[in-house]
């Protein structure tokens, strides 16, 4: 049971605002987790394009961390408790960890551009989700945080180009 000393005041309806905690977890869970691979790849990428891919993964890991605390903010601003611990995010997260010793610079591009893009269905989902809770204030954040996903997707998308 929730502490009533972390209770913040919000006139969004308790059981939407618990709705919406549970898909920004997930969301913040997932950014976590794609911020780890991220860094992953740049520190372990090789190869003839080594200097793009590592200045570009290192900017886009830098992108999606700086999301992380407007994330958890955002649930704690609708009176719920968000991730405590890389356990809490393992049992939250959806995208998945990539421990392989080595991987191809093509495929480490290919599995991050599907990452991000399943971020994008995530994002989306919440926003039909805050939406419905009127929770406007997600709502328009939810907006940046699609459009840079889809971003990073797409230049991941060019950088893979053959």
């Amino acid at each position: 049971m929730a502490d009533t000393a972390l209770d913040t005041p919000t006139d969004l309806k308790d059981n939407q605002t618990k709705t919406v905690a549970q898909a920004l977890n997930g969301i913040l869970a997932d950014s976590y987790a794609l911020y780890f691979k991220t860094k992953n790849f740049h520190w372990h990428v090789s190869g003839p394009h080594f200097r793009d891919y590592h200045l570009m993964l290192d900017e886009q890991a830098a992108q999606i961390l700086a999301t992380t605390d407007d994330i958890a903010e955002r649930v704690r601003k609708t009176g719920n408790t968000t991730l405590r611990s890389i356990g809490d995010v393992a049992r939250h997260q959806s995208i998945k960890d990539n421990d392989a010793d080595f991987v191809k610079p093509e495929d480490m591009l290919a599995e991050l551009r599907e990452d991000n893009l399943a971020l994008v269905a995530s994002l989306r989902k919440a926003k039909d989700i805050v939406d419905e809770a009127k929770d406007n204030a997600t709502s328009g954040i939810l907006d940046d945080w699609t459009d840079q996903a889809e971003e990073r997707a797409w230049f991941l998308f060019e950088a893979s180009r053959r």
